[in-house]
């Protein structure tokens, strides 16, 4: 009798629950005001991410992976704002994997995602230097809550958890 890897048992549950599940328009909306807001907080650390988005001020990158989509417009500010629903976008982006499973297990081992992309070659490449270059911080902006020290310590047992799980990710078979 074959036994099934758990991560086929949870790709299994995923995939159930978002062909049965659509979430309300007005947490989806909050969602992206989110993401918007975390992805403005990372452009403001980096001075060169937002000089680059200035010059691509008004243009707007569509993200589709699977039903979810995220349309974003750059400011003239060099950050990002929800773009208007009926606006056409410069540049898709589209996430081709359709397992969120492996999508994870593919940021676990630094890979980047496998993206179909149409539209503005500048407005990508752009995009592409934002994806290789801008990072977040977060031992730093958790040490303004919590102290140097006690920050530290605990992006230090992150990153213990973090290759824990990258090991155990990369020696099981999906």
């Amino acid at each position: 009798m074959a036994t099934q890897s758990p991560f086929s048992l949870l790709e299994e549950f995923l995939q159930k629950l978002s062909t049965s599940f659509q979430p309300p328009d007005w947490a989806v909306h909050e969602t992206q005001r989110r993401i918007v807001l975390l992805l403005n907080h990372v452009l403001m650390q980096e001075p060169e991410a937002m000089a680059r988005l200035i010059r691509q001020k008004g243009r707007t990158v569509m993200v589709n992976w699977r039903s979810v989509h995220l349309k974003l417009m750059v400011t003239p500010a060099g950050l990002l704002d929800l773009a208007e629903a009926q606006a056409a976008p410069d540049l898709t982006l589209a996430v081709t994997e359709e397992s969120a499973v492996a999508l994870v297990q593919a940021a676990l081992r630094g890979d980047k995602p496998a993206v179909r992309i149409e539209g503005d070659v500048q407005l990508a490449a752009e995009v592409n230097w934002l994806v290789d270059h801008v990072r977040w911080d977060l031992e730093e902006d958790l040490s303004k809550i919590i102290g140097d020290a006690p920050a530290h310590a605990a992006a230090e047992a992150f990153r213990g958890m973090a290759q824990a799980l990258r090991g155990f990710i990369g020696g099981s078979k999906t």
